[in-house]
């Protein structure tokens, strides 16, 4: 792979930059590559304009550190096993995402589900309406319905999220 294209940085004035992505350009990061026994990757951002920045660094065994720093991994016991990394698609953020054109959706999309992003493999989606929402809404709106028999999706749900 020919590696990452650099972030368009834009100052919007708040005292940090931001990545531009647009129709024609977004950022991409270079492949992941799992570091050699004994090593570490770190990836590091900043306020300053450092967007997921690599860099490698070598475990040391058994060396004292000055200050309070101290870290122990017990590589014998596992204690949760993740499953992956992801957000949330709100309406206000289906909203977000479908008033960009085609293209600009294709990048944000990439850059959040694919190789060269931050390889997103799951999604929240909440139920109903949430303070994300523009207005309110449930999908059971009939009292003593215990049924369910009114039971129905509303358009933020068939037009955004399903």
């Amino acid at each position: 792979s020919a590696g990452g294209r650099p972030c368009d940085a834009k100052d919007f004035g708040h005292g940090s930059l931001v990545c531009a992505c647009s129709a024609t350009y977004c950022d991409t990061l270079d492949p992941v590559v799992l570091p050699a026994p004994g090593t570490y990757v770190k990836y590091e951002s900043s306020k300053a304009g450092k967007r997921l920045e690599r860099s490698e660094g070598s475990f040391q065994h058994n060396t004292e550190i000055p200050g309070d720093f101290h870290l122990t991994l017990d590589t014998a016991q596992r204690y949760q096993k993740v499953k992956g990394f992801g957000g949330s698609i709100t309406d206000a953020a289906a909203i977000n995402i479908q008033s960009l054109s085609k293209d600009a959706q294709n990048h944000l999309l990439r850059s959040y589900f694919s190789e060269e992003g931050i390889e997103y493999n799951l999604v929240r989606v909440p139920m109903a309406s949430t303070d994300f929402s523009v207005r309110l809404y449930t999908y059971a709106d009939t009292e003593g319905d215990f049924e369910l028999k009114h039971f129905n999706l509303t358009e933020e749900d068939t037009r955004m999220k399903v």
